[in-house]
């Protein structure tokens, strides 16, 4: 197959795009910045703005995987742009180019679109997707942690320290890179199912507690930790603070504060991908304790 894949260059775009070309597909991948060769992938300078670019990047292709997303924007104008505007012209560019397949990634935030601005992009996209005519599928992961991951780091390093500092009490669902890049993969792959949003995740019914994910990050870096629940107002400072400190490289903004304090993250059992389909095979435990070992060995923990 030939695969369109957008946010190849990210933390899931480098796993999914490693396991196109092992099952020996041919990437076109968009970047925008030079990359170095690869195997098995075209890449194509441009962004989602580039109306030349996106066609380079889905003429006569077999199947649009969008991953590309913004997950921390200065303002609403910054995750519309992002979110909603560069879904529009993949599915523009994929409808021209008479690509029928078309794989979405959003997130489980677009469930509850009035918490924070991201949730409200990722619930806009999925509209412009629903309403495509093409054979699409969406796909919502919950929190996507594995090897290379920036995201979930200061999680591990807290861990290590003792002191893992959590939103208050809630559950949340998790799923492995790699588990995430197989179900990706197949549904490109396939023709089946479509017009569906899935919801996958680690196989743990009911996911994850607070403090129980967070005993599983102590016992991944060997620490017995301790889970500290953060007020709701102190988590608003501290994204303030997070946002003077660090600027545009803030983990910790309001926004992200807004929904990391909603008590459900779990993902809908209905949601779940058919077992024939696809099925995870990495357990948490054991991806937390690899993905440990990938920071201590690399030096970021």
């Amino acid at each position: 197959m030939i695969l369109a894949v957008t946010g190849g260059t990210g933390f899931v775009g480098q796993r999914l795009i490693e396991l196109a070309a092992a099952r020996g597909h041919r990437v076109r991948a968009l970047t925008r910045r030079p990359q170095e060769p690869r195997e098995g992938v075209d890449w194509i300078d441009g962004s989602l703005e580039d109306r030349d670019a996106l066609e380079r990047l889905v003429t006569a292709s077999d199947a649009v995987i969008h991953v590309a997303g913004i997950i921390n924007a200065p303002d609403a104008a910054g995750f519309e742009a992002g979110n909603v505007g560069g879904t529009l012209a993949m599915l523009a560019a994929a409808t021209a180019a008479g690509t029928r397949r078309f794989v979405h990634v959003s997130s489980l935030a677009a469930r509850e679109p009035a918490l924070s601005l991201y949730g409200a992009s990722k619930a806009r996209s999925e509209e412009l997707v629903r309403g495509s005519g093409l054979d699409w599928v969406i796909v919502r992961p919950p929190a996507v942690y594995g090897p290379g991951d920036k995201e979930t780091l200061e999680l591990f390093r807290m861990a290590k320290a003792g002191l893992i500092l959590l939103p208050p009490k809630g559950r949340l669902s998790l799923i492995h890179v790699d588990d995430l890049a197989r179900l990706l993969m197949t549904l490109a792959e396939s023709r089946l199912p479509k017009k569906e949003v899935l919801e996958p995740d680690d196989g743990r019914p009911g996911g994850w507690t607070h403090r129980e994910f967070a005993g599983a990050l102590g016992r991944a870096v060997g620490r017995r930790a301790v889970a500290l629940e953060t007020p709701r107002p102190l988590l608003r400072v501290g994204a303030a603070l997070d946002r003077l400190v660090r600027r545009d490289k803030a983990k910790l903004t309001p926004d992200r504060a807004a929904y990391f304090c909603h008590p459900d993250w779990v993902v809908s059992s209905s949601g779940l991908p058919s077992g024939d389909i696809w099925a995870p095979e990495v357990p948490t435990e054991d991806g937390l304790a690899e993905t440990a070992g990938w920071y201590r060995k690399h030096g970021w923990l």
